[in-house]
């Protein structure tokens, strides 16, 4: 897998699900040329490559000297929990953890007033297709990582097996945004899926307004008493309550949340 870059992996499987978009579309009333796409495919430029990089190079060097800190403290094992584990162990372990951490997250991306503001900008999306993936604020990206570090750096383990679980996400973060009329059946109590996850961009506080906040996996959602999703029907409407007050431009909406008056 390693010997393609991540942005080759991101463009491989946003091509995937843009075709599987137009052969079994959810709704098919929702034209395949949007409005707002062009808006979220910049953003996937954007998030998914150019500031990702630079993120990435500046919480990894925090992370790297954490973990020194750490090491000279005696805070860290010599070894890390998953050395010398296989490959697929080591990627499950990262998955799994990863995906908690990042439940957690998403919880807080919701219920602390300050991040909400910068999470607007991915629940201002009103018609859902892979693209919108990757429609949120890079303040995301460094909240997301910075958090994601320093548990992981107990975990040790491959480069390869963390690059394998981020190519997995994505694909499954596209899938979970894609209009594709694909149902998962009873692997729907364990992953998330594009019916559930419509329903954490539901506009209305039907449910509740914190609901499903899953990335990968829904076990979460389910364990935690925070999942909500009927079979038989979708939500009315996407976005959140009074979202006419969200910029159409991604240059205004990076601007948002610094600007705006905080609200729910």
């Amino acid at each position: 897998m390693s010997h393609l870059s991540y942005l080759q992996w991101l463009l491989l499987v946003s091509a995937l699900f843009a075709a599987a978009e137009r052969l079994r579309p959810a709704r098919a009333a929702q034209p395949p040329l949007r409005p707002q796409l062009w808006n979220d495919l910049a953003y996937l430029l954007f998030n998914g490559h150019f500031y990702a990089v630079v993120a990435g190079a500046w919480v990894g060097a925090v992370a790297l000297t954490t973990r020194e800190g750490l090491a000279r403290a005696a805070l860290l094992p010599e070894h890390g929990l998953l050395d010398g584990r296989s490959f697929a162990v080591q990627a499950a372990v990262y998955l799994i953890l990863s995906d908690f951490l990042q439940w957690c997250v998403h919880n807080l991306l919701h219920r602390v007033p300050f991040l909400w503001q910068f999470h607007k900008v991915h629940h201002s999306i009103h018609q859902m297709d892979w693209a919108g993936n990757f429609r949120f604020h890079w303040v995301e990206i460094v909240v997301y990582r910075s958090l994601l570090y320093v548990p992981l750096l107990w975990l040790g383990g491959a480069p390869e097996s963390l690059f394998a679980v981020a190519v997995f996400a994505t694909f499954w973060g596209h899938f979970n945004h894609a209009n594709v009329d694909v149902g998962i059946g009873p692997l729907g109590y364990v992953f998330n899926s594009p019916r559930m996850h419509l329903w954490h961009h539901d506009a209305s506080d039907e449910g509740g307004t914190a609901k499903n906040y899953g990335i990968v996996l829904s076990l979460w959602d389910f364990l935690f008493g925070t999942a909500y999703w009927p079979r038989d029907r979708a939500p009315l409407r996407l976005g959140y309550p009074k979202d006419d007050d969200m910029p159409r431009d991604m240059p205004r909406q990076m601007a948002f949340p610094l600007t705006a008056r905080p609200s729910r």
